[in-house]
């Protein structure tokens, strides 16, 4: 199933129309051509309309809030749904602050989104219009653990069906889910957090993946969760003594540029429920 899933994002190369925060734009934007797509980073009011009207998908990060790029958000959001195109959001740091969690919320009543990603305390303050973070981490007393994974899915899954949307939960084990079928994901290492942006580059990922596979949003976000996993395995394979975090993000990338569809089908470490 992910093989072809992957297959297609390779064959068909989507646009993709980014506003995303300028931490992680060039990672973002790498990783994209890492996977077979193709970015376009433009948060511009007076183009963003138009340059996702050319984009096959579009994601929307707000990791760098601010006034100047909010109605961009919400304009290429409107002209994507207008469009049928998927559309990905990431709602970073959302509970952070009263500004990013209404603005989050805001783009939630006004932009249908095709997958909602983030960690597990940002998707707690969009279901519960508010909470707490640690800066753009999860609450240590929310991370999903095998002790509460039932509790987390059901979760995720109830804010699936209510935002119509599908719900990738990313940490330690990973949720991803429509509120009818719910993947376990258990790909990755503990050093992908001591990067900043994988978050951030999965959104992306995810972007591309949906938009190659418009028919399964479901299983492409969760291929999407399971590629940046393995590639955060294969990365960490090839550390040694001398290598750092900025080497880990770089073997990341490379792992991406050179997974094949057949090596994701096979590594891909999921659960279905």
């Amino acid at each position: 199933m992910f093989e072809q899933i992957f297959d297609n994002v390779r064959k068909k190369a989507p646009l993709i129309h980014n506003i995303t925060n300028y931490v992680t734009a060039n990672d973002c934007a790498n990783m994209l051509l890492a996977c077979g797509s193709s970015p376009i980073m433009a948060d511009e009011l007076k183009e963003a309309a138009e340059i996702t009207a050319v984009c096959g998908g579009l994601n929307i990060n707000i990791g760098t809030l601010n006034r100047r790029t909010i109605p961009a958000m919400f304009a290429a959001g409107k002209r994507s749904n207008e469009l049928g195109h998927p559309v990905v959001f990431d709602p970073v740091g959302a509970g952070a602050s009263a500004f990013r969690t209404d603005t989050a919320l805001g783009l939630l009543k006004e932009v249908a989104f095709t997958v909602i990603r983030g960690n597990v305390s940002e998707i707690r303050s969009l279901a519960h219009g508010g909470g707490a973070t640690r800066g753009v981490d999860a609450a240590a007393a929310e991370r999903v653990t095998e002790e509460n994974l039932d509790e987390a899915a059901a979760f995720a899954g109830e804010f699936a069906r209510r935002t119509r949307a599908v719900v990738s939960i990313t940490g330690a084990i990973d949720i991803v889910t429509d509120g009818e079928r719910t993947f376990c994901i258990r790909n990755g290492r503990p050093e992908m957090a001591a990067v900043t942006g994988t978050g951030c580059q999965l959104s992306a990922l995810t972007a591309a993946f949906v938009t190659a596979n418009p028919d399964c949003p479901l299983a492409a976000a969760a291929a999407a969760v399971c590629a940046m996993g393995l590639c955060g395995e294969i990365a960490g394979r090839r550390l040694t003594d001398g290598c750092g975090n900025a080497s880990y993000r770089n073997y990341m990338i490379d792992a991406m540029y050179r997974l094949t569809p057949a090596e994701l089908e096979k590594g891909a470490d999921y659960e279905v429920r």
